[in-house]
């Protein structure tokens, strides 16, 4: 269970120091450890649909989307899914395919009263690759070898 604390302390730590409105900001290999061992754990993949069919997803995540695909509108829904999928006293972690989206739903559900929101910094694909401008190699979930599928 240290081990547990010791991940949600820097996690916070960050928060405080990026001045986060959520709980805290998380590595790939640190939600995902937290969503193994940390009883009430669930990470919270907010990618579209049509990203869950083309990139992957992670085993074990809820999948509600943040915005919908073609457009990027914001899903009218999600607070109700959210409410519908996971309980208010659940550890939640945000991922979408960067960490930009999963920041803005960890803070929707902060101001919604789920008090232990994370964001997962660099998401499911991390940042671009200078070099070939892809994402996947250079950080997030990914580039971790952390556990994903292809639809």
């Amino acid at each position: 269970m240290g081990h547990i604390t010791e991940i949600l302390t820097r996690a916070q730590q960050r928060a405080k120091e990026l001045g986060l409105p959520y709980q805290g900001a998380l590595l790939p290999e640190e939600a995902y450890h937290l969503m193994c061992e940390a009883p009430g754990a669930k990470l919270v993949d907010v990618r579209s649909q049509a990203e869950w069919e083309l990139t992957g997803t992670i085993p074990g995540s809820l999948q509600i989307e943040w915005q919908t695909y073609p457009g990027w509108r914001p899903n009218p829904f999600f607070s109700t899914a959210l409410t519908q999928q996971a309980d208010p006293q659940w550890l939640l972690m945000f991922i979408c395919r960067s960490g930009t989206r999963s920041h803005h739903a960890a803070a929707a559900a902060s101001q919604e009263g789920y008090p232990e929101c994370y964001n997962v910094l660099h998401g499911f694909e991390g940042d671009r690759d200078k070099a070939s401008s892809r994402r996947g190699k250079v950080n997030g979930w990914k580039a971790a070898g952390l556990p994903w599928v292809q639809s």
